[in-house]
C-alpha cells in the first residue's frame, strides 16, 4: 500500500463512502419534494438542510486534507474551523467535538488527517483533542464510552506494515504515514491512556 496509486485508490474509496449516505438522503428528499406532498415538507426541508451542511463540511475537509496544497493549509484558524466542522458531521446523534491547541506548523495537513483517524475510533460521542509537547504533536480521542478497539488494533497493524480488513477505511492513516515519511517524521500510537497519535 505504499505506492501513490494505491493510496489514491484508498482515498477515493474512503471519500466516496463518507459522502454517499448524505448524497442519497439529499436525492431522496428531492424526489419527495417533486411528489408535491405537503405532509412531508418540514421533514424534507430538514433533510435537505442537514445533508447539504454535512456534504459542504466534508467536501471542504477532504479538499484540504487530501487535495493539492493551498494557502488555507497555512492558516491554522482555517484548519481548526474546517476540521471542527468535519468532525461534527460524523455522528449527529452522538456528537464529537474538536479542540485544537497548536500554533501554525508545517504539519497542518498531518493534523487534519490525524484528527480524522482519532475521530474514527470514537463510537458514542466524545472529543478529538490536538495539542503539542516539545517533541510531538499529540492527537487524542476521548470519550466516556468505550473506543473502537478493533479500529485501534487495525491502525496498529497499518503502522507495523500490515494490511487490515476493510483497508480503505484507513486511507487517512496511510496518507498521514506517507506524508510524515517524506518529512522524516515518525507516527506512533499510544494506547496506555485511551488512544493518541503522536507525530514527532
Amino acid at each position: 500500500m505504499e505506492n501513490k496509486i494505491n493510496i489514491s485508490q484508498l482515498i477515493c474509496t474512503r471519500i466516496s463512502h463518507d459522502l454517499i449516505g448524505n448524497v442519497g438522503a439529499f436525492a431522496n428528499a428531492v424526489e419527495l419534494m417533486e411528489d408535491e406532498d405537503d405532509e412531508f415538507l418540514a421533514e424534507i426541508k430538514s433533510t435537505l438542510k442537514t445533508s447539504s451542511q454535512v456534504l459542504t463540511a466534508r467536501l471542504k475537509f477532504f479538499r484540504m486534507a487530501f487535495g493539492l496544497s493551498n494557502a488555507n493549509l497555512e492558516n491554522i484558524e482555517t484548519v481548526k474551523k474546517v476540521t471542527e466542522e468535519y468532525v461534527a458531521t460524523l455522528n449527529l446523534h452522538h456528537p464529537i467535538a474538536t479542540e485544537i491547541k497548536i500554533v501554525n506548523s508545517p504539519f497542518n495537513r498531518a493534523v487534519m488527517l490525524a484528527a480524522m483517524c482519532a475521530a474514527d475510533v470514537i463510537i458514542r460521542g466524545g472529543k478529538v483533542r490536538v495539542g503539542s509537547t516539545r517533541s510531538a504533536i499529540v492527537v487524542a480521542a476521548e470519550s466516556d464510552a468505550p473506543l473502537a478497539q478493533g479500529k485501534i488494533a487495525a491502525m496498529q497493524t497499518v503502522l507495523e506494515g500490515g494490511t487490515p480488513d476493510n483497508v480503505s477505511q484507513y486511507a487517512p492513516l496511510y496518507c498521514l504515514q506517507k506524508i510524515l515519511e517524506e518529512e522524516s517524521r515518525t507516527l506512533t500510537i499510544d494506547v496506555l491512556n485511551g488512544f493518541s497519535l503522536l507525530i514527532s
